[in-house]
């Protein structure tokens, strides 16, 4: 005799296996669909900062330091110095931009480096020193003045640097050491890519000061959309940096190279 299953045992049969299958289904849908995106803050632009690094070619004891930092530097060389051209490859390797940072004659009786150009030299041996000073320094996208108080103020000085710079297609960086530079009226007339310093940053060697002129550049930023800091190869310079570009960056200021400011 064929023993016959009831009617309700059958249909529960069919339900469970309707339930692993849509079961398994489901489990198929969400293993093979894409996790949802979390959608990006986008923090707004509140303004492009350069900084630069005046002063490397002494030494090579701060070059570790910017393995810290992730952000675009400019890093202004000095020629003629035992470690000039060996500084300048490193810094252009690690990603940083260089700059030569031409001696010129101050104001002021300071010791002058080696080969300063003075207002009282004549063109050849001008061209000749920026020359060869432009040699030592192989990946320099521009020149800014070192010291040169006295040759910023020089209409006849700057203007054979800057005929120079316009052949070879190198911009100017203003450090404003003197508030009677002739260099922004010049460089507009002769046509030269063109930038000038905002703030010193470490005119007093303290993390504290420093901070502050960092803040006071940041406050520049916001107002005009763009600021140049200027500060130098010293090591409280850099770690305080360290610290404060990354906080900076999450206020929605973006650092870049001088060449992105050029006027």
């Amino acid at each position: 005799m064929i023993r016959r299953w009831p009617g309700y045992k059958i249909a529960i049969l069919v339900l469970a296996v309707l339930a692993i299958v849509e079961g398994i289904w489901i489990v198929v849908l969400l293993v093979s669909r894409p996790p949802k995106k979390i959608p990006k803050v986008v923090i707004p632009l509140k303004g492009r900062i350069a900084i630069v690094i005046d002063d490397w070619g002494y030494n090579l004891n701060n070059l570790y330091m910017l393995e810290k930092i992730k952000y675009p530097l400019t890093m202004s060389v000095l020629p003629n110095l035992n470690y000039s051209a060996r500084v300048s490859e490193v810094l252009h390797k690690r990603g940083f931009q260089t700059i030569l940072h031409l001696p010129m004659e101050p104001r002021e009786k300071y010791r002058l480096e080696q080969n300063t150009i003075l207002t009282s030299m004549d063109e050849a041996t001008i061209i000749n020193i920026m020359r060869k000073d432009l040699a030592s320094i192989r990946y320099a996208a521009g020149v800014s003045n070192h010291m040169g108080s006295r040759a910023t103020q020089d209409p006849r000085t700057m203007g054979i640097i800057f005929k120079e710079l316009k052949k070879k297609n190198l911009y100017f960086l203003d450090s404003l050491v003197s508030s009677a530079s002739i260099c922004f009226d010049l460089a507009n007339k002769m046509q030269i890519a063109f930038a000038n310093r905002d703030v010193f940053l470490d005119n007093r060697e303290e993390p504290e000061y420093i901070m502050g002129q960092i803040n006071k550049l940041k406050n520049i930023a916001k107002v005009y959309g763009r600021a140049i800091g200027i500060g130098h190869d010293r090591k409280v310079t850099l770690e305080v940096l360290k610290g404060a570009m990354p906080e900076l960056e999450k206020e929605g200021y973006k650092f870049v190279f001088v060449s992105e400011l050029l006027r």
